[in-house]
This record gives C-alpha cells, sequence and structure tokens, in this order.
C-alpha cells in the first residue's frame, strides 16, 4: 500500500519518538480523529505500527515494545484470557506465572480463588494479589528488570528449581506459525523454560496479535504445552497441528458489558 504524505511522516515521527498519540498528531496536522486512527489503521495493517490505546508503536523484531505500551495493547482480549485461564485452576492449587502483561490478567482473575499458591518472577503479579488473602504469594529472587518489574537471570532460575507446582501459566512476546513460543530476552527465556520443565501441567495465555509479531530467543512449541487460551481461533494449519500434539485451545469469551 502507497503512504500518503501525512502518513510517511507519522511513520517517521512513530520511528524517532517510539510512540505516537491520536490527539496529538490530529492536532499537529490539522484533521479529525477519525482520521488519524483511520491513518495508524492502515499503517498497522502494513505490518509497520502497532495499534495501541490511545495511538500506535513502533513494531520491532527485535526489541520488545515498553511495558507501558504493551500494558494499553489488546486490553479486553487480554481480560478475557485472564479470565478463561483463571477459569481452568482450582482452588487448593499451585501454580507458576511468569512475566507479561498477560500473566497479569491472569492474576487479576484470581481474587476469587481461594487456597491457592502462586509462585512467580512478577512483582506486578505479586502486588496484584497481594490483596487476596486467600492467596499464598512466593516471590522469586534474582535480578531486577525495572522496565517491567520482572525478575530474571540464573539466580531467579535456581529459585525456580525449589517447586514442582501443579500448573505453569506463561507468556509470551510472540507465537510464530510452526507453534514456537518466542520471545527477546535470554535471561528471561531461561527462567520461563525452568518454569515449564518444574510443573505438572503448562500453558500459554497469548491473544491472536501475537501471531502477527517476531522475536529472536525460542522458548518452547506448543507441542510441549498442554493448554493455549487465546482470544481467536488460530490458522487452521495451526490449529491442526495442536490438535496432533494433544495442545488444547481454549477460546476466551469477550466481556458482554464491554463494549469495542
Amino acid at each position: 500500500m502507497a503512504l500518503n504524505f501525512r502518513q510517511q511522516e507519522i511513520l517517521e515521527l512513530a520511528r524517532a519518538e517510539r510512540r505516537v498519540v491520536v490527539e496529538d498528531l490530529a492536532a499537529r496536522f490539522g484533521v479529525t480523529l477519525q482520521t488519524i486512527r483511520r491513518d495508524l489503521a492502515e499503517l498497522a495493517e502494513t505490518g509497520q505500527l502497532e495499534r495501541v490505546h490511545g495511538g500506535a508503536v513502533v513494531r520491532s523484531g527485535m526489541a520488545n515494545i515498553g511495558y507501558d505500551a504493551r500494558r494499553g495493547m489488546n486490553a479486553a482480549a487480554k481480560a478475557a484470557i485472564g479470565r478463561a485461564c483463571a477459569a481452568e485452576i482450582p482452588h487448593n492449587s499451585s501454580l507458576f506465572l511468569n512475566l507479561g502483561t498477560t500473566t497479569e490478567a491472569v492474576a487479576r482473575a484470581l481474587s476469587g480463588h481461594r487456597n491457592i499458591t502462586v509462585v512467580t518472577n512478577n512483582i506486578n503479579v505479586a502486588n496484584i494479589l497481594a490483596p487476596n488473602e486467600g492467596c499464598e504469594v512466593v516471590l522469586a529472587g534474582g535480578s531486577l528488570r525495572r522496565s517491567d518489574g520482572g525478575l530474571v537471570g540464573a539466580l531467579t532460575a535456581r529459585f525456580i528449581e525449589q517447586f514442582k507446582v501443579d500448573l505453569a501459566v506463561i507468556g509470551a512476546s510472540a507465537l510464530d506459525a510452526s507453534g514456537d513460543l518466542l520471545d527477546y530476552d535470554l535471561a528471561e527465556v531461561g527462567v520461563s523454560q525452568t518454569i515449564l520443565r518444574h510443573a505438572r501441567a503448562t500453558a500459554l495465555v497469548a491473544d491472536a496479535s501475537k501471531l502477527a509479531r517476531s522475536a529472536p530467543v525460542r522458548i518452547a512449541s506448543l507441542a510441549e504445552l498442554d493448554l493455549w487460551v487465546t482470544d481467536a481461533p488460530p490458522p487452521a494449519p495451526l490449529a491442526q497441528a495442536c490438535a496432533d500434539w494433544h495442545t488444547r485451545i481454549c477460546l476466551a469469551q469477550p466481556d458482554p458489558r464491554v463494549s469495542t
């Protein structure tokens, strides 16, 4: 698709500033909010930008989008995935929750659970679960990644090795057509792999937009997992592969009270 002059300038601004905001762009170009939203949607269709709440960010295959931007991306889908995953988790159970805004959505959906133990290397997850008196929270040690409250590295992995939980729930930055889970940070990936090895059952929480992204480090394959909770049916070849691997796909249902 050929970009018009305004879209080219929007793309240059996004590359320079990493994020653009609808209201700011409308004022800059003297056009309506609807016109800017249409521009951003068309730029997203080309794969050059990724829509977030209130604007857009640059899509990249080598560096992850910032935490604040990721938190606003596909928020309704993540909330639905969180509820669907929580419904799979019984009372009186133990689980891992790793880094990511989708695992944080799972933590929010666990507010009604009782007598559960959650081991996490995500400070945000620990803070979300702290008010729930029915949940024992075990926070891993390790090197703090200040950008998103994650604890990563060899010390974190050794801490995780002390546990064997009922379910590991992990997120991923990207998911390719072959079913490989991908991420950006090698230290984080090592912890996620340790989490998967120390759980009796394993689940991925990832919305459909992860299929349009790429990242350089492999975590695992869906073939190695028991469950994938997502918000839309995957492409037919990947769905068939999951069936062959006996990896169950759970489709989250949107909240009917929330308009889209």
